[in-house]
């Protein structure tokens, strides 16, 4: 038996509860993992109140977790009895304290990695390296604009964007979180709330703009970042937290011959050779001390609701784990 929390419908955070489950022994491919440590996300928040209608219902929310493989399966070469290991999935059945879970999406733990930093870092920091690394890869002398420099994904971008050689623009929304984005390699901080960050960017630049703009915000800055762009510069839009972007026409593109991308970080995490690659320069950005895992909020598994109150209350700075 394991416990899980289960959705049965959505709405606020009293709809998860914690039940117990049966899981069984691992199928071909599987592992039976024992989570040591669960990442919550806002992207978790979204699907509880159903925002996103992505998970089945019933069914257990959550999309990263760290552990120990318990008990292998038929056919799983890669994976032994008592190795530790962390996972993203789409699929999402991660807020359990034991699960089955396909060998194929697993990434091993180096030992300079606790169980801990990789559930509160996995999604973030491979987001990150996804649009430093992939989507635009940064090379010294280049400027990027990173809107909500002092947030998860955005204060990672910052650090590493600087590691690499870049000039770093931020946007915040106040002068605490100006202080925490500088802290984190930003050169120049934007106070959108009281400042045109266009206006600001191209003073900035001296009228230039940006190779790069990382955009999690999306539908009130997305024309803004576009403005914002160098010729053949490249707007990464890798979320919507005011909303999502409406309909443009690409011939806006065309003015500076620029490019839009909307990566998602399932997608990128698909091919296992990627997936490898993408974890190892994670890890090692993180054992170098090129990036650093944000705070921990550690909440016992049966308070998820409180966690989802915290988080949607702006309660929480930093990563949330659920601790089973």
């Amino acid at each position: 038996m394991a416990r899980a929390i289960m959705m049965r419908e959505a709405g606020g955070p009293e709809v998860l509860k914690p039940e117990s489950v049966t899981i069984g022994d691992p199928g071909a491919g599987q592992v039976r993992l024992r989570q040591t440590a669960i990442g919550v996300n806002f992207h978790d928040c979204y699907v509880r109140s159903g925002l996103y209608k992505t998970l089945p219902l019933p069914g257990v929310p959550g999309i990263e977790a760290a552990g120990v493989i318990e008990a292998v399966g038929p056919g799983v070469n890669s994976f032994s009895v008592g190795d530790r290991v962390g996972y993203v999935t789409s699929g999402y059945g991660s807020y359990a304290d034991a699960r089955l879970i396909d060998a194929g999406i697993l990434m091993r733990l180096p030992d300079a990695i606790d169980d801990r930093t990789a559930a509160s870092t996995l999604v973030r920091g491979l987001t990150a390296q996804l649009l430093l690394h992939q989507v635009y890869p940064v090379w010294p002398g280049h400027t990027v604009l990173v809107h909500a420099a002092a947030g998860g994904v955005g204060r990672l971008l910052c650090q590493w964007a600087k590691h690499l050689g870049a000039t770093v623009i931020g946007t915040v929304g106040s002068e605490d979180k100006a202080q925490i984005a500088r802290a984190n390699g930003c050169d120049h901080t934007i106070l959108y709330r009281t400042e045109n960050f266009v206006e600001k960017v191209q003073a900035i630049t001296n009228g230039r703009g940006v190779d790069v703009a990382y955009d999690s915000v999306g539908k009130d800055t997305f024309l803004g970042s576009m403005q914002s762009l160098a010729l053949l510069g490249h707007l990464a839009n890798f979320g919507q937290a005011s909303g999502p972007i409406e309909p443009f026409t690409t011939s806006l593109l065309a003015q500076k011959s620029n490019s839009v991308s909307r990566p998602i970080v399932f997608h990128y995490l698909a091919d296992p050779a990627r997936r490898g690659n993408m974890a190892q320069s994670l890890f090692k950005a993180l054992a170098d001390g090129v990036i650093t895992a944000d705070a921990r909020h550690e909440y016992a598994f049966d308070d998820v609701a409180q966690a989802h109150r915290d988080m949607e209350a702006r309660k929480t700075a930093g990563a949330v784990l659920l601790i089973p």
